[in-house]
């Protein structure tokens, strides 16, 4: 018998894979349980609050974990290919767990969109510490980190939607282009 918390890390992880790859409303609970192996009882003893709670907390472990992600790449290249990676690996599915959510649900839930406000700033702040790291002065730093998120976000959904990278290579360059210039 799975102990509680592996049951809830398990409902959890398939929650986040499926809104990363169908939405929000097109992921429905009974697919959530059926695919996360679980009782069906389970996913309202450990998420009370039902799908907007899970959503909330899937958008949370994911943002932790491209967060981490983010830092371990330490430079725009490094970045950049793991979200590559992440795409072709996907079969190109997984875009952004976040936009995902938050194109689906975030102005009809305050928690979901919460969640999606907390996980974009998280990332903003990594970027603009490895902002700071190439010499662009903090108060630069935080504006333009705004600019490299759009931009790359716009780039992951424009290389899933044509089902090719190229668009995260032409963004990697033309941000390279814009860092050197503001420092």
């Amino acid at each position: 018998m799975a102990k509680h918390g592996e049951t809830r890390e398990r409902l959890l992880r398939t929650a986040a894979a499926l809104f990363r790859t169908q939405g929000y409303h097109a992921t429905g609970l009974n697919q959530v349980i059926a695919e996360g192996q679980a009782p069906k009882g389970s996913l309202y003893f450990h998420f009370p609050g039902g799908k907007e709670q899970l959503a909330a907390e899937s958008v949370a472990l994911s943002a932790d974990e491209i967060r981490t992600g983010l830092r371990a790449a330490d430079d725009l290249e490094g970045a950049l290919a793991m979200f590559a990676e992440h795409l072709v690996a996907s079969d190109f599915r997984n875009g952004c767990p976040v936009a995902t959510v938050a194109l689906d649900v975030a102005a009809d839930s305050e928690q979901v969109r919460e969640a999606c406000t907390a996980a974009y700033a998280s990332w903003l702040e990594v970027v603009a510490d490895f902002l700071v790291r190439q010499g662009i002065p903090a108060d630069r730093a935080a504006g333009l980190a705004t600019t490299v998120l759009a931009a790359v976000e716009g780039a992951l959904l424009l290389a899933r939607t044509r089902r090719d990278v190229a668009p995260l290579r032409q963004v990697g360059a033309d941000l390279r282009v814009l860092i050197e210039g503001a420092r």
